[in-house]
């Protein structure tokens, strides 16, 4: 039998987890170790392990950092209570959150100020959900909810159905946050939705891409840690599109008895997870397996942040 391994274009880091990783790479070049970074820069395992070897200390909270450091924010964003701490200590601090997240926090202050209450739809309990949920301060007009699925979205009770707004997390499945949306709009007609989607641009092409897969694969790996929202995202789409699915760190996760029936094994990777991983797992699986290694698809993705003018 014929083996192969496709891997998925786009896969991996995208332009806000590139940018987050090289604030800390740059930061301990120029400022030297340690230095502290509210929460996982991203989530992704290999990654954090690589930057604590390097002089990165995580910490939750910011009373665990000591006076006169050095403390950098991470992808997934900040509280405003957070930012005001850090200042009021005199922290030295760089902010890593995504660009696409700080828009969702503008937009939060924005409405807040509209006096409009605010729909977020996202996991509770996700750091950038924690984040955005802390940039609805100081507003005596306007309330914000999370909305985590269609049940919550349709048991929803707001009393001003006038002034509504809505607002998700980045990471979210794309299919699942537009039946949500679909809810919402039916129940509040006069919502007002973002003028681009907030789900960010890398998290919907990846989603695009596994969905192609699915329909030429017996099984797709999704390389990325347990804690990622867009990687977990990857594996439940493979999934619901009938393809079996496994999201692993490495490739001593995979459940090889598993796969041997499989002729048509992709992979791809979370927005956080870096190609090394990929390549490494693909070229063991390869060596196990007899496959052929072929990418799939086209990678046009050419966005890039630009770093803190500190660190450029």
């Amino acid at each position: 039998m014929n083996k192969e391994i496709k891997l998925a274009n786009p896969r991996g880091f995208c332009a806000g987890v590139d940018r987050a990783i090289d604030i800390v790479n740059k930061a301990l070049d120029i400022y030297g170790a340690p230095v502290y970074v509210k929460h996982e820069v991203v989530h992704n395992k290999v990654v954090v392990n690589d930057l604590k070897k390097k002089g990165a200390i995580f910490v939750e909270n910011i009373d665990e950092i000591p006076d006169n450091s050095l403390v950098i924010f991470s992808a997934h964003g900040v509280s405003s209570e957070v930012e005001e701490t850090t200042k009021s200590r005199n922290l030295n601090y760089f902010d890593a959150t995504c660009p696409l997240v700080t828009k969702v926090h503008m937009e939060v202050i924005k409405h807040a100020k509209a006096n409009r209450d605010i729909i977020l739809i996202g996991h509770e309990g996700h750091p950038e959900v924690e984040g955005t949920m802390g940039r609805h301060v100081n507003s005596k007009n306007s309330n914000i909810y999370l909305v985590q699925d269609e049940k919550d979205a349709r048991n929803l009770q707001i009393e001003n159905t006038r002034e509504i707004a809505l607002v998700t997390q980045t990471t979210l499945s794309v299919d699942e946050t537009v039946a949500i949306i679909d809810i919402l709009k039916s129940k509040f007609p006069n919502i007002n939705l973002p003028k681009k989607d907030d789900i960010c641009y890398a998290t919907q092409n990846r989603q695009d891409a596994v969905k192609q897969l699915a329909l030429e694969s017996d099984y797709i790996i999704v390389v990325g840690s347990k804690n990622s929202s867009n990687s977990n995202r990857l594996k439940e789409l493979a999934e619901n599109c009938g393809c079996k699915s496994a999201l692993i760190d490495e490739f001593a996760d995979l459940d090889l008895e598993e796969l041997s029936s499989c002729s048509n094994i992709s992979i791809t990777a979370g927005a956080s997870a870096p190609e090394s991983r990929v390549v490494e797992i693909a070229k063991s699986l390869e060596a196990h397996i007899g496959a052929k290694i072929m990418e799939h698809g086209e990678d046009k993705e050419n966005i890039y942040f630009k770093l803190p003018a500190e660190l450029r």
